[in-house]
Formats: C-alpha cells, structure tokens, sequence
C-alpha cells in the first residue's frame, strides 16, 4: 500500500472515530466516509493475496544457499574428443545429456530444494548427481540398475543398511544427500588446508565410493579418475544456470 493511501486511511478512521465518540457522526462528510470504506474493501479484498504470498515466502525452497561454496565457479576441464571418447566429449555432449535430463528433472525439483535447503547443499549439485547415476531414472528398470545392485535416482548399493523410500522419493534424494554431505564434510576433516575447491571435488568422488559401499583408503579422493567429478560439477553448473 502507498503512503498516500495509508495517510488517507489514518486521517478518515480518526475522524470517523472522533464523530462517533462525540456523538457527531451524523456530520461526517459523506466523501470522507465513503472513501475510508473503500478503501477498507480494498485491504480486506487484498488479504488473501496477501497471506499467500507470506505463505510462499514462507515454504518455497530457496535456492540462494550453499554451505560447501560456489559450485558454479569450479573448474571442470572439458573431455577431449577421442575415437574412445567420442560419445560423450566436449561441451555439446555435457549439454545435450543436461538439456534432456533437466526436463524430468523438473518433476523433483521442489523435493531436490527441500532437501538442498535443509542440508545447506546446493540443489545444482543434487540433480547433477542424479542425473549422472541414473539420468534421472531413464536408466533404471523398476528403481534398480541394470545389474539390481544399486536403487534409486541417486544409485545407493543395495548393501547399504537400510533403503529409505521409493526409487524417485524425497526420501531417498535425501538419504543419499546426507551421505553426500557426510563423505564432503569428512573429506573437510582430512584435509583442512585444502581450499573449499578442492574439499568439494574430494566430496563428490568421495560420495561415489560411499554409495557404492566402497571404503575410500586414497589420501586424494579423486586421484584414480576425475571424469566423475568434473562430469557432475559441468551438470550442475548447465542446471544452476537454468534454475537450480
């Protein structure tokens, strides 16, 4: 509401007030009166608008957090086009598979916020992860990998403890986000000189090997093969710019 509408609001309401505390109100200029209760139907009609937006502000994910620094500002070197290589080099082929992916990745866009907010992740590097184990289920049959020994969008190993939720379900995005968040912060623990750069690479490669059940005994988390991590990092840099 502007000003102006707020000072007319004040001035009618007091004067309506004073006539009728007074006994005057039959004096009370008819303009004034009817403007102040335009007015009036004016904000109660607004209300619900009102608390819905309030609502809103109040329960949509945001996206403007990361506890683990900007992943939109690391470096992923680009695949080089080889005969082996061919179908999956270069930049087009990282943008092709994201373009694809991000469309059924829409579908669990609210739930990857959800838990990228209560986690302090960034929601970019949760649907990147996604749709490299499973391109956000188009490889899956049922939930399960081909070999049925890893399950969901995130490909947990079926040797973990325990499988929370549905394949595609927000509780099974988060599951393996927390372990995300773990294998990260241990990676932190180990190396605190490293710059939040490198800790977050560690991390992601880090993750890999959980999910997989797979104890991780390399001083570098990454050493063995960085195609993983700068794969996920290029993905999730392609769905940030495009609303995650």
């Amino acid at each position: 509401m502007v000003p102006l509408e707020t000072s007319l609001i004040s001035s009618c309401f007091l004067h309506w007030f004073f006539m009728l505390h007074h006994g005057f109100l039959h004096v009370l200029p008819t303009d004034v009166f009817s403007a102040f209760l335009g007015l009036l139907r004016k904000i109660v009609a607004m209300g619900p608008m009102l608390l819905l937006l309030g609502l809103a502000v109040l329960i949509a994910p945001s996206a403007s957090y990361s506890c683990y620094g900007d992943i939109s500002t690391l470096q992923a070197p680009v695949i080089s086009c080889t005969p082996v290589r061919a179908p999956d080099c270069g930049m087009d082929a990282v943008k092709k598979t994201a373009e694809v992916d991000i469309v059924r990745l829409r579908k669990y866009e609210v739930p990857i916020k959800r838990v990228a907010r209560n986690l302090c992740l960034d929601p970019a590097l949760i649907a990147a992860i996604i749709s490299q184990e499973s391109r956000v289920g188009l490889l899956l049959n049922n939930g399960w990998d081909q070999g049925r020994r890893k399950f969901g969008l995130m490909q947990i190993d079926r040797q973990h403890d325990s499988l929370y939720g549905t394949w595609d379900s927000e509780e099974h995005i988060n599951q393996c986000s927390n372990i995300l968040v773990v294998a990260i912060n241990e990676v932190r623990a180990r190396h605190p000189t490293w710059t939040w750069e490198q800790q977050l690479r560690g991390g992601i490669c880090a993750y890999r090997s959980k999910i997989g059940n797979v104890q991780v005994y390399d001083e570098d988390p990454c050493h063995r093969d960085n195609y993983y991590v700068d794969n996920v990092i290029r993905r999730a840099q392609y769905f940030k710019r495009h609303g995650f």
